[in-house]
């Protein structure tokens, strides 16, 4: 009789233990396949909950906010923010634990250090989630986990993952697929450096496209989940014939293509 107990009791373990045990049952199984759709759906809603910003202003030309002002940091908002992280991460990591303003142990970190806890990858990671991704996507607190997944998976390493890495000479975004440009050391990066283990860097997810230009939302952003807009060619790509990145603010030098199911 205990010995059966016992097994019992290590298999609720085990089942803790999976990285999709905190997973709802309609994005765990999911209740429908990987969507496009869904995404773009998803991180729209999620904008709009934080009354939908656009910034298309250059880096660093707004003025910083004050700590109060940061929305990742108010009511309602530092706990969506946590939902990122809980939902985003596979679960038992620290990452998961974390909020607009909290560590893993529920301290309020300083709203000066919160790059520190820089949750845009959470974001996209919660996005595609929520859309049904089960085990296709590399969830990760980094962008630079699936863009190098991406990469392997373009040179027939780790196929499992449904992302490509596709040069942005080559290959035009189209909704659902992320963007990504490198921040800090990194802005210098190409795609020729690819695989790089690990890089600061920016994703956002494509939500509209149209002749000359791109709509992203991306987690982060001001604080905040935001919409910006993106110059392209006029077929769709973020390089110009001549080899120059069309937008003056962002080093876009990726394309995560993402195989969505439909």
């Amino acid at each position: 009789m205990r010995h059966r107990w016992l097994i019992a009791a290590l298999s609720v373990l085990s089942a803790c233990t999976a990285p999709d045990a905190h997973v709802p049952p309609f994005a765990r199984k999911p209740y429908e396949p990987f969507s496009r759709v869904a995404a773009i759906a998803i991180a729209t809603a999620q904008w709009h909950l934080f009354g939908s910003p656009v910034d298309d202003s250059m880096p660093g030309s707004r003025p910083p906010p004050l700590p109060w002002q940061k929305p990742e940091r108010e009511p309602g908002l530092w706990q969506q923010v946590g939902l990122y992280w809980w939902l985003g991460m596979n679960a038992g990591t620290r990452f998961s634990r974390w909020t607009g303003k909290h560590d893993e142990d529920g301290a309020v970190f300083p709203a000066d250090k919160d790059t520190d806890y820089a949750w845009s990858a959470a974001f996209i990671s919660f996005v595609m989630r929520m859309a049904g991704a089960g085990p296709a996507f590399p969830y990760a607190p980094d962008h630079a986990f699936y863009v190098d997944a991406g990469w392997e998976a373009d040179h027939a390493r780790y196929p499992r993952y449904a992302v490509r890495a596709e040069r942005p000479a080559d290959y035009a975004p189209v909704p659902g697929d992320l963007i990504c440009f490198g921040t800090g050391w990194a802005r210098s990066l190409t795609y020729g450096d690819l695989p790089v283990p690990f890089f600061p860097g920016h994703c956002d997810i494509v939500t509209k496209s149209a002749p000359g230009s791109l709509t992203v939302i991306g987690g982060n952003v001001d604080d905040a989940v935001t919409m910006k807009h993106v110059p392209t060619t006029p077929e769709g790509l973020l390089v110009a014939p001549d080899g120059h990145v069309l937008d003056p603010r962002y080093a876009w030098f990726v394309v995560v293509r993402v195989l969505y199911a439909r």
